[in-house]
């Protein structure tokens, strides 16, 4: 739980302020959920919680809310609240799933950031379904709709039903869609990393932080004498990519899908490698490199003797102490284009 999560508390402003009534009956959608105080002050036991990240998702498990990676039905809501995203094609479609999800006389209560894209997607929300009032505080806007019935365009409304639907990328080499991380690209990080894995990777590995599989697809692709491979990523929609993504080495090497948090740890000695291009930025986009200091320090402890950790990072991130910490051999494999590649290797006496 962020502890000053400002789009949360301009999302419950409305309610807070009087301008509008929270349900006293009926079932209530939160798309894009997060845990926080500003929430915990409204009756909570209708809310039904839609969050596909795995570290959000479980801080609202643990305040004994219901939530999954994607709520099911349409037309039951009684009040549809959003945290819409940054990335357009992602956020529109949202926005259309929470017109589905509102009940005939329901409202759809949405907040953004303000450098986070608030105006466009207040606009967004007009143009599908009438904004019925605007607030502004915390650096943040947030705006409903009036009691709806239905998207005002139906037409539009279909459009951005499937504006983030996977789709094949790279000349059909892969599949992804809007949202997750260099959803449309090889991003640079990623590809050094590939360029410079080994060739005689064997035995079991797993990639950490694994988004919608392109790194998986290079070990497997370069090193024949893996037979299992686990894949951990903690955003829902970048692990079913991911999946289909890696479909056609299913025949040969034992695949392994988790939706799971890196940071709350792994189970120890059962890899022989570990591949990892780690993230160093929470879900508000702000710096975390202690995200990048956790991930190596889980990898060690997953890590048999003797094991291998092959991961790329900014070469200004400063992961250096922890790396010397958590194993016995480092070495830089590479350089450029602002990253670096590293190999770590754990000793047989940890």
């Amino acid at each position: 739980m962020t502890a000053d999560d400002e789009p949360l508390k301009a999302l419950l402003l409305p309610f807070d302020s009087g301008a509008l009534p929270w349900p006293s009956q009926g079932a209530i959608a939160f798309l894009r959920a997060r845990d926080g105080w500003p929430l915990r002050r409204r009756p909570l036991a209708n809310l039904r919680c839609e969050q596909g990240f795995r570290p959000l998702a479980d801080g609202l498990r643990q305040a004994g809310l219901e939530a999954q990676p994607e709520l099911q039905g349409a037309g039951e809501a009684a009040l549809v609240l959003v945290l819409p995203p940054r990335q357009r094609e992602e956020a529109q479609a949202l926005l259309a799933r929470a017109v589905d999800l509102a009940a005939p006389g329901a409202r759809v209560v949405a907040a953004a950031a303000n450098d986070e894209g608030a105006r466009s997607r207040e606009k967004d929300l007009q143009q599908l379904a009438g904004v019925d009032g605007t607030l502004t505080k915390f650096h943040c806007r947030v705006f409903w709709t009036p009691p709806l019935a239905g998207p005002r365009d139906a037409e539009l409304a279909a459009r951005w039903r499937v504006a983030d639907a996977p789709r094949l990328i790279l000349g059909g080499r892969y599949t992804s869609r809007p949202g997750v991380f260099a959803w449309d690209r090889i991003d640079p990080a990623s590809a050094l990393l590939a360029a410079h894995l080994p060739a005689d990777l064997r035995g079991r590995g797993a990639d950490l932080g694994a988004g919608w599989g392109y790194l998986s697809d290079e070990v497997l692709g370069r090193a024949p004498a893996v037979q299992a491979l686990d894949l951990y990523e903690a955003e829902a929609r970048a692990l079913e990519l991911a999946r289909g993504n890696l479909a056609a080495h299913a025949t040969r090497v034992a695949l392994g899908f988790h939706w799971h948090d890196v940071t709350a740890g792994l189970p120890a000695d059962g890899y022989d490698f570990i591949v990892s291009n780690p993230p160093f930025h929470a879900h508000d986009r702000g710096d975390r490199p202690e995200l990048g200091q956790r991930f190596i320090e889980v990898a060690a402890q997953a890590l048999r003797p003797g094991g291998r950790l092959l991961m790329v990072a900014n070469r200004h991130l400063p992961y250096e102490a922890t790396l010397v910490q958590a194993f016995d051999a480092t070495r830089v494999l590479a350089e450029g284009g602002g990253f670096k590649v590293i190999e770590a290797t754990k000793g047989a006496q940890r």
